[in-house]
């Protein structure tokens, strides 16, 4: 299956706030389709049908296509510790989401393109992988080149991110960050309960 590229609204008003996907707010209130239209909860939804939305939620949020999805629950699944919680680990530690918390981008879409366009270095060197995962004390600037530097400077300031998480420390000197240690579940910004993601895959 590929990358979703259909109208985003139409997803947020669905689903609820996704951060990556876009930070545009519609002006309908319901949800789309014939069902929303009616007004209200006309049509409850099944127990798979609440585990289906919210495993929707991190797939659109984070951009991945179902396959990139659960590759990251098996991988979750297979180390020790809180699975749900590895999970979100695994997908906050990519790259381009990493990018995007950074304010390096207004979309985890937009972050993805900075990165396969060359513009983000980790380690000093170029890294082009948007699904690159980033190690601890990895270290994440922009590319020595003004065309880089304008782009993401200016990024930086239309998005105006006021608090980075705790696991990053950003010198707003340099635009470089350094990754210090894996996010709690606090520093999330997607609203979801990953256990029901875990569960939707449980019998895969």
């Amino acid at each position: 299956m590929s990358r979703y590229r259909g109208p985003k609204l139409r997803i947020s008003r669905r689903l609820g706030v996704l951060p990556g996907l876009t930070t545009k707010k519609s002006n309908k209130t319901n949800r789309p389709g014939k069902d929303g239209n009616a007004g209200g909860d006309s049509k409850k939804l099944t127990e798979y049908g609440v585990r289906l939305e919210e495993k929707q939620k991190l797939k659109f949020n984070y951009g991945l296509t179902e396959s990139q999805l659960f590759r990251y629950v098996k991988e979750a699944r297979r180390r020790k510790g809180v699975t749900g919680l590895i999970l979100l680990q695994l997908l906050e530690m990519r790259l381009d989401t990493l990018c995007f918390t950074l304010g390096f981008a207004k979309s985890i879409a937009q972050a993805r393109q900075l990165v396969n366009h060359g513009h983000i270095t980790v380690n000093k060197k170029t890294v082009s992988i948007p699904s690159f995962q980033c190690r601890l004390n990895d270290i994440i600037s922009i590319k020595e080149k003004s065309t880089s530097k304008n782009l993401i400077e200016n990024n930086v300031k239309e998005n105006q991110i006021t608090t980075i998480p705790s696991h990053l420390k950003f010198d707003s000197s340099k635009f470089e960050a350094t990754v210090l240690d894996y996010c709690d579940r606090n520093d999330v910004g997607l609203q979801l309960d990953e256990l029901l993601v875990i569960e939707y895959y449980s019998r895969r």
